[in-house]
């Protein structure tokens, strides 16, 4: 039995709700249609509200006032709208351990799953997929502080450079909070390739082949734990993992996001 597996024998996960658990089993169906995914979220009515209330808010900063699901898919999109919910989801699921800022840690994911979106948009990959994993990379650091939060307090230590979370959880238990993160998207079933994205997102050049997704959330998280991310954060980012994505560095330079553009679930 793996350090891991054996880490996971006294963790108790957070059970996802049942329109989130409907949610994750079209994510691999590229034919799914509107109407499936509106029928899912439809059955959860604060949920339904949530995702008008941020359908509505500045961040998508729409023409009109959006007053149904229907009107949100449409004016939002399927994907995006399907993410929000399994996010804000994940948002209840999960509460955050002591020890750990709540505002700051979702901010935190939130910065990271926005990152995410817009390096994969320069890598040619599926934006929501990135989206999502972004997002959900943290959250096996709330089970590494429900089970230990000594050990969380030594992970959140400062100063807390981009990717130290990673080497000290390295150190305490010989893996990391995304691999931690990979074995809850296991056991719920999301795809494959959110799942083998998550599980080598902290060194994912050390897995052949490569994997574009690793790549990705390798480096959003990077950004994401920069305090004051500028052209200087992207000087610093792996020249290795950049490459293996193909992307860009002007293009990433002339197009780097301001946080503040990012959508916050946790506002919900």
């Amino acid at each position: 039995m793996s350090d891991l597996a054996e880490f996971f024998e006294s963790v108790k996960l957070p059970v996802m709700p049942e329109v989130a658990q409907a949610l994750i089993r079209t994510l691999g169906d590229e034919d799914i249609s509107i109407s499936v995914v509106r029928n899912i979220i439809a059955k959860d009515p604060a949920l339904t509200a949530k995702l008008l209330r941020l359908a509505n808010s500045a961040q998508f900063g729409l023409s009109r006032k959006v007053d149904s699901l229907d009107n949100a898919i449409s004016m939002v999109g399927m994907s995006q709208i399907r993410t929000l919910a399994l996010s804000a989801s994940m948002h209840v699921a999960f509460p955050v351990a002591p020890g750990l800022d709540r505002t700051e840690f979702w901010r935190g994911s939130m910065a990271c799953a926005g990152y995410a979106q817009w390096l994969a948009g320069g890598a040619g990959m599926n934006r929501q997929e990135a989206w999502l994993t972004g997002m959900m990379s943290r959250l096996g650091e709330l089970i590494i502080g429900q089970k230990d939060p000594a050990s969380l307090a030594e992970i959140e230590k400062l100063p807390r450079l981009p990717g130290s979370r990673w080497q000290r959880e390295q150190m305490l238990f010989g893996f990391n909070e995304v691999q931690i993160t990979a074995v809850m998207a296991r056991r719920w079933n999301f795809p494959d390739a959110i799942v083998i994205g998550l599980e080598t997102a902290a060194d994912p050049m050390v897995s052949e082949p490569f994997r574009p997704l690793s790549g990705v959330i390798h480096l959003a998280t990077l950004l994401a734990d920069t305090p004051d991310p500028g052209p200087a954060a992207l000087g610093q980012l792996p020249d290795a993992v950049v490459s293996a994505l193909g992307l860009n560095r002007d293009w990433m330079l002339s197009r780097m996001p301001d946080p503040s553009s990012f959508i916050d679930v946790s506002s919900i």
